[in-house]
This record gives structure tokens, sequence and C-alpha cells, in this order.
């Protein structure tokens, strides 16, 4: 008897470490991308933190586990702060300096996982269509088109993985009427290289502002907003600015959005009102920022059905405060593959089981604090919280924006240990 087989949709983050995490587990995987390419840069992917035992997991599956520690910096402290939006003055609301995330660019992680796999794993220019069950359950087979030539092909395989995403077409399938739930704002995001301004009076002066760039992770906090700021490797700053607004009207299955001139305009000006010089700078010197929608769902009460499970956005579109969405997908992907290495294909279904009864509690109560951490720091109500108003918070209002009081911070599953 042969290898099992699995099919893997989606080749961003999360469908990558899963082909890892499968193959480790002696699985054979074909991951299906509707890209034509890999990805060089990303002009949406932006910055992400990488928690301690994530950076653990990633090492186990490439060659050279140092690679990762080159790729990234060390973002050792998380410290939130009120800016005025008058006087311009920030001021600590708390600082935690044992964090011990790593900053890394979206591309280049993915890039890293991406080039660690096996030649001709990743099938670029593949339009996932459609998945269904042979009569007796033993297989799946997907169904997939060619974007280059426009041929079908079709895969037979023992498990069909979802990894596409918080718009997941695959979970639509199973749960038609789940709609993803808008947060009330959006974010604008940009990553600005400054390598060759380094030494310029501008970035000189920033770094007196922000003295800890390079090895912090800045959360900046104004009236009903708050912004995220950042250094990245290579001379990069990656900057978020969250805002307050009814839902746009998107087009197309994306939640990002492409801008117009004028937009861009006005919220230069607001930032001028928000934020120090120094950072509305850095934001005017980004050419192209991007609208980002943000959403979440409500935790769903399964992950898997029959011989196709969720991982990822997929399994938990959550809001990105807690800086767990690509954290999840990758102890999505090793839980994954110890429950199918332990189980074995002949038992798939008890190793599905165990999988969803891993992570779904788990994600469940990340799903929920992001989303809580979120309305807090944009000033947005609350059942047993006043709104949050950076001016006047109590000493334990602040402790309660740190990082480190996320639900399973801190936890390993046994299976992984």
């Amino acid at each position: 008897m042969g290898k099992p087989k699995a099919v893997i949709v989606g080749g961003s983050i999360a469908g990558i470490c899963c082909a890892h995490a499968l193959i480790t587990a002696g699985w054979d995987v074909v991951v299906i991308e509707k890209t034509p390419q890999p990805p060089t840069g990303s002009p949406t992917g932006a910055g992400l933190g990488i928690d301690p035992f994530s950076h653990k997991i990633i090492q186990s599956w490439i060659q050279q586990p140092q690679l990762l520690q080159q790729t990234t910096l060390p973002l050792v402290i998380d410290q939130n702060q009120a800016t005025d939006g008058e006087t311009k003055v920030s001021q600590t609301l708390a600082r935690d300096e044992h964090f011990n995330f790593r900053a890394a660019y979206w591309a280049d992680l993915h890039s890293l996982l991406y080039g660690a796999l096996p030649l001709d794993i990743v099938l670029w220019g593949y339009l996932f269509l459609s998945f269904s069950m042979y009569g007796d359950k033993s297989k799946v087979k997907v169904e997939t088109k060619v974007l280059e030539t426009g041929t079908t092909i079709n895969f037979v395989a023992d498990l069909l993985i979802a990894a596409d995403g918080c718009l997941s077409s695959i979970r639509q399938h199973f749960l038609p009427d789940l709609k993803l739930r808008y947060s009330g704002y959006c974010a604008w995001r940009g990553v600005l290289d400054f390598s060759k301004k380094k030494h310029s009076e501008a970035i000189i002066n920033l770094k007196k502002v922000y003295p800890d760039l390079g090895k912090c992770l800045y959360f900046d906090l104004s009236s009903g907003t708050h912004s995220v700021f950042y250094e990245l490797l290579n001379h990069r700053f990656n900057w978020i600015w969250y805002i307050n607004q009814p839902e746009p009207n998107l087009k197309g299955n994306s939640v990002t959005m492409k801008v117009s001139e004028n937009l861009v305009q006005n919220m230069h000006e607001e930032a001028e009102k928000a934020w120090v010089p120094e950072l509305v700078r850095v934001i005017k010197e980004i050419k192209e920022p991007f609208l980002n929608v943000i959403y979440d769902c409500d935790p769903l009460e399964q992950i898997f059905w029959d011989k196709v499970v969720l991982i990822g956005d997929a399994a938990h579109p959550t809001t990105p405060h807690g800086l767990r969405s690509t954290n999840m997908s990758i102890l999505d992907a090793a839980v994954l593959g110890k429950c199918l290495e332990k189980w074995e294909v002949e038992n798939l279904n008890s190793a599905l089981e165990e999988y969803q009864s891993i992570r779904l509690p788990v994600t469940t109560k990340q799903v929920l604090y992001s989303r809580r951490l979120g309305r807090i720091k944009q000033g947005l109500s609350l059942s047993d919280h006043s709104s949050f108003d950076p001016k006047a918070t109590s000493p334990e209002d602040c402790e309660e924006l740190q990082q480190k009081n996320m639900p399973h911070f801190y936890d390993i599953p046994s299976i992984l240990n």
C-alpha cells in the first residue's frame, strides 16, 4: 500500500505549512493555488509576528533553521502608548519586555517555507472548482482548472484540506449560511522601505520618538483609534492604522480595497490630526497604502466533515489584534500532521476528531479575545466594559492591552511535546 495522499487548496502560508506537516507525517501532498507563480514580494502582504513556539515549528520544517533567524527581527517588547492628537505627546500605558516574538515580512516567510518544500508540490495557476466524495466515502475527488490552458484536471485523495482563507469556498459548501462579521473598522496598511534614507534626518528623528524600533511592537492609542508600528528586516517599517467606519462595499473575492488618490489624501489629513509628525511622515512616504476591511466570524462548532478539514483562516477568521492568524495556521498544520501520523490513514476519522478537539477550544477563545482587544483599542463598546479612553484609564485597564493576556498564549499542545 502506497502513501496516503492529501490535496491542499491554498498556497498561502497556511497551505504551505500544511504541506510541510503532512510530508513530515509520511503523506504525499499536492497544493493547489490559483495565483500563477510564487510571490516574490506582496502588494498586500505586510508584516507579521511569529511567536516562540511557531518559530520552533518552522525551524523543524526547513533544512537550514538559522535562515528563519536571519530573515526576521526580534520583537522583545510589546508597548502600548497613548498619543494626544492635540499636543502630540505620547505616554506609556503598558510595556512588556519579555515578549519574545519575531517580526517577519509576509513574502520573506512564505519564500522561506516554500523554498524548503520538494519541487513540484505546489501547482501554481490551478483554480479549485469543486470536490465530491466517493459513494463509500473512501476517497475524495477534487476538480481543478489549469488557468493557462483552460483544461480540467481531477485529483483523487484520502483527504482534502481547505487552506483557502477567510472567504473559504470549501467552508461555504458545508456552512452556506455562515457570514463573516464586520468589525466596525478598516485598516490602512503599508510597508516603507527606507534603505536609501536610513541616515536621513527624518529617520534619525523617528528613532528618537520610537527609540526601541528594531525590537519593539509599538501600539499607539488615540481617541477611538489605534495604530501599529514596528521595523522589519532590511530597513523596512510596517505600519497599520485602524479607523472606525461603516462597512465598505467590497467587490470580488478579497478583503482588501483599491483606493483613490482622494481617499489617500483624506487619510493623510486625518493622520496629521491624530499622530506625531514623525509617524505621519512615514505614512505619507508609503506610495501605495491599501485598505484592509477587518472581519472575523463567530467560532465554528466543527472544522471537519468526512474527508474534508479546514485549517488557518478558513477554520477561524480572526481580527489581527492578538497576532494570532499566522501563528494559528502554523499550529493548526503542526497538530493536524501529528494527528494524521499518530492514527494513520485507516483511522482518518479519529485523527480529524483529535485535531478538532485540540484546536477548536483554543482558536475559539483566541478569536473572541482578538475581537475584544480590537474593540477596546478602537474605543468601541463592550457589554462588560465602558469605552476605552486612553486619556483617562486605570492601570488595570492598561494591563488588558497586553498581548500576553491572550488565552492559551503560552500553551503547547501535548501532542507536539
